[in-house]
């Protein structure tokens, strides 16, 4: 992730101190490295683009895919991004936000090779084309993200206003706000088309994204509380393995998870009545999965989308991968399962998910 910074990007993490080890002298090495690279093609691309993004105009609403961290987000993202009327932020532009509009048509074949067969994560293929949260891009062009966890994983003070503008400072949120503007601009200027965006961090924002973009649309996915628990644990531990920049030592994972869980249950529940009427559309992951073309049908009616008939096809040809597809496995046990219950039965019953915990007390009563 961090071989996407600018030698500012990268002094700007220096400053923030995320400590130091031998054992990742060779990782400190190469993005050092390729900050040169990357701010030389930032400066040629701002040369020849610079004008040129700041004179766009979005014509299109975008479409914002909200929910927590591994609600199912990727699968509709995915889903979605098969329309041919729609854009969307990819993996080359997150990692190279500074210059993908010069660069990418050269650079993005020529370096595939080198991205792992999956994500780290999950069994989710990759590839720089694949759609991607632009989160990353966040944290790359401007370092307010909350993906500064993947360098501060046991400093939640470095992060944690980074998921909310509100809890911003007046000079961060005016940055991050520039920031995800100009991205929305070079997508546009690469393809003036409706911009699909899937970003958990976005189910914080709804009203600086509804005061940036009035006429937009979106979408909110849930996910059984116990699954979207383990999975996330999962995705810390692969993150920070994969992005530290020091050694990690998940000392508060689990605590940070449910924490940020809540608050982000908590954001979207006070906020979405914001959303006018006919612009939100809400679904179960477990439904999109049961039924993807269903569901994505439901989706385009809910939210009055055109295209329906060109989309409808190509999902119908994503069906047998869909179904061949194996998530991870993962057990918890019941120590587990009770804990993680009574902090937040209040989700399970806001959400309408049952909760083995209660079947067990039923049981024995």
């Amino acid at each position: 992730m961090w071989h996407g910074l600018t030698m500012a990007g990268l002094w700007r993490l220096i400053k923030l101190r995320p400590g130091f080890s031998v054992a990742y002298l060779l990782r400190w090495a190469t993005i050092a490295a390729l900050s040169v690279v990357n701010s030389f093609y930032s400066a040629m691309e701002s040369l020849f683009f610079a004008r040129k993004v700041r004179n766009v105009t979005l014509q299109h609403p975008p479409i914002f895919i909200l929910g927590h961290w591994r609600s199912g987000t990727t699968m509709l993202h995915n889903l979605m991004a098969l329309d041919p009327n729609v854009t969307f932020p990819n993996l080359y532009h997150c990692v190279n936000p500074r210059h993908f509009l010069l660069t990418e048509k050269i650079l993005a074949p020529l370096t595939g090779w080198a991205l792992p067969a999956t994500r780290p994560m999950d069994n989710i293929p990759t590839g720089w084309n694949e759609p991607q949260e632009e989160d990353i891009a966040l944290a790359l062009d401007c370092g307010i993200s909350p993906y500064m966890m993947a360098a501060f994983a046991d400093r939640r003070e470095v992060y944690e206003r980074f998921f909310d503008p509100r809890d911003m400072t007046p000079k961060e949120r005016a940055a991050w706000k520039h920031s995800l503007l100009t991205l929305m601009k070079k997508l546009t200027f690469k393809k003036n088309r409706t911009i699909v965006s899937k970003n958990p961090g976005h189910t914080f924002r709804i009203p600086i994204l509804l005061e940036m973009f009035p006429d937009a649309k979106f979408v909110y996915i849930t996910r059984d509380p116990y699954a979207v628990y383990q999975s996330t644990m999962h995705l810390r531990k692969t993150m920070f393995s994969e992005n530290c920049v020091s050694p990690p030592t998940f000392a508060t994972s689990e605590a940070d998870m449910l924490y940020f869980y809540e608050k982000c249950i908590h954001t979207y529940e006070e906020t979405k009545s914001l959303i006018p009427p006919g612009r939100l559309h809400e679904l179960r992951f477990e439904d999109l999965e049961r039924d993807p073309l269903g569901e994505i049908r439901k989706t385009y009616c809910g939210l009055n989308l055109p295209g329906w008939d060109e989309v409808e096809p190509k999902v119908c040809e994503q069906l047998p991968a869909l179904k061949a597809y194996k998530k991870n496995a993962f057990r918890m046990d019941h120590e587990t399962m009770l804990r993680v219950y009574r902090r937040l039965a209040w989700v399970f019953d806001l959400y309408h998910y049952p909760s083995q915990i209660e079947n067990e007390t039923a049981a024995a009563g």
